[in-house]
């Protein structure tokens, strides 16, 4: 099969499409032949050189870690799947790639309506902003603040925020105020005034509020937020210890996958696609998606 992969840290033109041998399932797996993997900034972290504790990187290396594509293969224990299904799912550091072998408790049926490009990033980014909401207590009646709100896990925060009954604002810059908009968030410049912006705009108070960029989201939501057990960072964990808010990692599970899919046949999630790239330009993807000025995901085609 072909893979994007790199065989050194470095910017994004390490990495290259490389041919390794076709994976095959065990008894508990099935494998996927790809149709659309998302990026990720874990992805560009691992490339630039960064190892997750977890998951020791070992060159050549592929990256990835969310996709969608159809079953090729079905390990003998599976029940529930069969060759020719249409299914979404994760597994770490591997879905840049023609074929990937997972757990058959990583996926998720498909439904029909759902474009590829979607389906192959609802996983990383929808499952971490179900987990932080969810460690949040975000629920009916609040008023949320989410940092970088038009961004990947921001776009899924607004809308899984508003479908369970909150009020949002959105920091965002002034080009995406209108995107903000159209999910239902009240938009507002990130910067300098940003504590006084909010709090024009939320005279009753900000009851929870979730950073995913980092600066000075975090100072400025304990200014507006009383309880810090409701503060949380996906990004800035050094300063989430001296502040004592919560550093949130994402929990995944195949159940948060398939709450993210029927908020999505329910029509009350949609993912914006920025822009995607054929496997042959993945390098392409990540200078994009490391521009910072990302509206939904950019998402990679594998064809």
């Amino acid at each position: 099969m072909k893979a994007a992969a790199f065989s050194t840290f470095g910017p994004p033109e390490v990495l290259q499409v490389v041919e390794f041998a076709d994976p095959q399932v065990g008894a508990d797996q099935v494998r996927v032949r790809v149709k659309a993997a998302g990026v990720q900034p874990f992805d560009w972290a691992v490339r630039s050189g960064w190892s997750p504790p977890y998951y020791p990187v070992k060159f050549p290396q592929i990256l990835g870690n969310e996709f969608a594509g159809v079953i090729d293969q079905v390990g003998e224990n599976v029940t529930g799947y069969s060759v020719g299904d249409e299914v979404l799912g994760w597994s770490l550091l591997s879905c840049y790639a023609e074929l990937v072998v997972v757990s058959a408790d990583q996926i998720v049926a498909k439904p029909k309506e759902m474009p590829w490009e979607t389906a192959g990033v609802m996983s990383a980014s929808g499952q971490t902003a179900h987990t932080a909401l969810e460690e949040l207590g975000v629920g009916e009646g609040d008023t949320v603040l989410i940092h970088a709100a038009a961004g990947g896990v921001g776009t899924f925060s607004v809308q899984l925020a508003r479908a369970w009954g909150a009020t949002v604002i959105g920091t965002a810059s002034q080009i995406n105020h209108e995107y903000l908009r159209s999910l239902g968030a009240i938009p507002v410049a990130y910067g300098d005034g940003l504590l006084e912006r909010v709090k024009a705009l939320a005279p009753g108070g900000v009851d929870a509020a979730l950073d995913a960029v980092g600066g000075e989201a975090l100072p400025v939501s304990v200014k507006l937020v009383e309880n810090k057990a409701r503060i949380g960072t996906l990004v800035d964990f050094d300063r989430a210890e001296e502040l004592g808010v919560r550093s949130i990692r994402s929990q995944r599970s195949r159940a948060r996958l398939q709450e993210l899919v029927g908020l999505y046949t329910q029509g009350l999630l949609s993912i914006h696609i920025w822009k995607s790239f054929s496997l042959d330009h993945a390098a392409d993807a990540h200078r994009e998606a490391e521009t910072g000025h990302v509206r939904g995901k950019v998402v990679i085609r594998i064809e």
